[in-house]
């Protein structure tokens, strides 16, 4: 044995398996050991989140048990007092299982329950992994199953992470609309297959961005609804099996004051412990606005490029060295970050629908690696919007001259010019102007089909920029 390390301490707990060797400074118990020995899958443990509201569902269950005299009043001061422990942040090392499990979440509700018992043992005066003090099955989790317990932490957790995301994406919708106003008066090329089209404003593309984040805000927040919906009292499968009255009819009541939000319990509970469907059409909006964000993204980093061979209609931040051979180069770095997200959003979808179509009769035994992805998708867009509206959007400079110049030389605005020539004789312009280097207004002079006056009304680019202005 080294010097200044002590040997560790050892106690012995057994389940219908066997018996195992815990650390006796652990506070969970033998079947979170078996978990983590079995499960050693992506490395990632619970995310804390939903672990706080698989405790809060336990702070609850106490709170009715004992209200109405199923649990002793003991029992129950000891196992809401564990909670509010954890709560605060306490013991988060005693939580070891991988997100990814087999058996439908059984390990994460077992990690919960014996941590729990095992502070609850403690306040009461024993020593941890003495269950006859508190039980981790018959106490902590009485009158509930994993099957309940488990996609209700679920829900609560989407619950919780979407509101940090709802808030970036009105900080980044603000941010766009701020861009727009600024940049409202700039001429620019409007583009459609990476070709020259029609003139438009500078503060419309943003505008366009800011619409399309105002859609997916809402997508979202719609698809929260049945978040709201949770299935506790339906225990293993639907027929509320050693929920007993009082609790059955308390319980969503009780966990709707603790958590904040208002719940209620699913009309039919076998639908609501069978069917994950309600996280699949969740992931989808999260995917939409994947998409949508990539794609905004996909065109900051055109419109930037060059900066002096490319577009460079606008510039970026600058926020960090672009190249370790390069000197000078600066790189679209945050919006790449944000398509890199929007990648992995998008695998993560693809994922959730598999598992929540992979269920089998009363139970989908999937749920895990559903939490674990729709997790990781909810952060990394919180964080991916949080830089894109605070390195990027917010430092976004138009590039005034350069977005003229490109509008002076398209020959785009002959559009324009089909109600009066046709489009025939327009696209011969457009032919001609191209192929000379002569202004579009040049030739329809020089050929004397349209008076000067007239032509100037036409090709008004400011005019041309505003949908439904009657042209006379």
């Amino acid at each position: 044995m080294e010097r200044g390390h002590t040997e560790k301490e050892y106690r012995t707990e057994s389940d219908s398996v066997g018996e195992l060797s815990l650390d006796s400074a652990a506070y969970y118990g033998i079947q979170t050991l078996r978990a983590k020995e079995n499960f050693e899958i992506t490395g990632t443990k619970l995310n804390f989140a939903f672990v706080r509201n698989i405790v809060l569902i336990k702070k609850a269950a106490a709170i009715v048990n004992k209200a109405y005299g199923l649990l002793g009043e003991e029992k129950a001061d000891a196992i809401i007092a564990a909670c509010d422990e954890i709560l605060h942040g306490k013991h988060r090392k005693d939580f070891i299982v991988d997100a990814v499990q087999g058996g439908a979440g059984t390990s994460a509700n077992m990690n919960v329950n014996e941590v729990i018992a095992n502070i609850a043992i403690e306040h009461l005066g024993g020593k941890k992994g003495d269950y006859a003090v508190i039980s981790p099955n018959d106490d902590v989790n009485m009158e509930q199953s994993t099957n309940d317990v488990i996609p209700t932490a679920g829900k609560l957790t989407v619950l919780s992470l979407a509101h940090e995301l709802l808030t970036e994406l009105t900080r980044l919708h603000i941010a766009l609309m701020k861009k727009a106003v600024e940049f409202n008066d700039i001429l620019k090329m409007g583009r459609t297959q990476l070709q020259d089209a029609v003139p438009m404003r500078l503060g419309q593309a943003f505008r366009a961005f800011a619409t399309a984040i105002a859609r997916s805000q809402d997508r979202i927040s719609h698809a929260l609804i049945e978040m709201r919906t949770i299935n506790m009292g339906a225990t293993a499968i639907g027929t509320a099996i050693n929920a007993r009255e009082e609790y059955f009819s308390h319980i969503t009541e009780e966990l709707s004051l603790l958590t904040g939000e208002e719940l209620k319990r699913a009309e039919d509970l076998f639908d609501g412990t069978q069917n994950v469907d309600c996280f699949a059409a969740f992931s989808g909006t999260l995917k939409a606005l994947a998409v949508n964000l990539s794609k905004m993204s996909n065109d900051l980093r055109l419109m930037s490029s060059g900066p002096r061979t490319g577009l460079g209609e606008i510039i970026l931040p600058a926020k960090q060295n672009g190249s370790s051979i390069m000197p000078g180069k600066i790189n679209p770095v945050i919006p790449e970050v944000v398509n890199q997200v929007a990648f992995l959003v998008i695998g993560h979808d693809v994922t959730v629908t598999m598992a929540a179509e992979a269920g089998q009769l009363e139970l989908n035994a999937f749920e895990p690696v559903i939490f674990y992805q729709l997790f990781e998708s909810l952060r990394a867009l919180t964080g991916a919007i949080k830089t894109l509206s605070d390195n990027c959007i917010t430092g976004i400079v138009a590039n005034r001259e350069r977005c003229t110049e490109w509008v002076n030389r398209s020959v785009g605005i002959v559009t324009a010019l089909n109600p009066y020539i046709g489009y025939l004789k327009a696209a011969e312009i457009a032919k001609e102007s191209l192929k000379t280097g002569e202004s579009i207004k040049s030739i329809v002079l020089r050929m004397g089909l349209m008076d000067e006056k007239k032509l100037d009304e036409v090709l008004d680019p400011l005019v041309l920029t505003e949908p439904y202005k009657k042209r006379s």
